[in-house]
């Protein structure tokens, strides 16, 4: 009765079934790895709840997708289809982020053929390497490079092309103007760059500098602004 209720409605004879153990075994060990990928990819790193909870539950999912298909390639070809969608209906995320994804529908892929034990070998070194990533890429950020996002305010009279060169020629490694709009009933201005400081330490004596040139109007410096996914 039990091998019955499992078994599909468009099985035949030449159909190869999957035994429930053996798919409750690859679901289950997909969750666990799903669970390892997880704590290796938060740590030192800020990640939302919602991506925490893809990254746990993907293997298994994509898991079950290759179990089904189990060699159908028309199927495949769909499923496929379906996750483009799935994908550009979606905001994007981080690189990181989404190296993340791939790193957990590459473990779903290999657990979903049945080879658990490759699929934990995988999920063990490549969560190893973007561990050893994140920790390269934190002690180099102690280096004196830092990312950031410089939000001036000028008056409406003051033409801001150019103005602001020189000192961040003095004190960013580089910078872009990415974007300038108005504000205050457009009596104001807020050009936006993107930069890297030479020295996080002269962020102080940089701002000084920027309010000569702004009439002291206001100024922000923070992180450089990305694309957050709520995945």
């Amino acid at each position: 009765m039990l091998d019955t209720f499992f078994r599909g409605l468009f099985d035949t004879a030449l159909t190869d079934t999957i035994a429930l153990g053996d798919f409750l075994l690859c679901v289950g060990v997909s969750l666990l790895l799903g669970l390892l990928l997880c704590g290796m990819a938060v740590w030192r790193s800020r990640l939302s709840r919602s991506l925490m909870v893809t990254l746990a539950i993907l293997p298994a999912v994509v898991c079950v997708v290759i179990l089904m298909v189990n060699g159908n390639v028309g199927t495949g070809v769909a499923v496929a289809g379906a996750f483009n969608l799935v994908r550009f209906r979606s905001a994007p995320g981080s690189a990181r982020e989404i190296g993340a994804l791939f790193v957990a529908m590459g473990t779903g892929l290999i657990t979903g053929m049945g080879y658990l034990g490759y699929g934990a070998l995988f999920t063990l070194i490549l969560g190893a390497a973007m561990m050893l990533y994140t920790a390269v890429s934190l002690r180099s950020g102690t280096n004196g490079v830092t990312e950031c996002t410089l939000h001036i305010t000028i008056p409406e009279d003051l033409d801001y092309a150019g103005v602001f060169d020189p000192v961040l020629a003095e004190y960013t490694r580089r910078y872009t103007l990415t974007q300038v709009k108005t504000t205050n009933m457009g009596s104001l201005f807020k050009p936006t760059y993107d930069l890297t400081l030479k020295d996080p330490a002269r962020q102080k004596d940089f701002i000084d500098q920027l309010r000569l040139r702004n009439g002291n109007l206001e100024i922000s410096l923070g992180h450089q602004d990305t694309a957050v996914a709520a995945l």
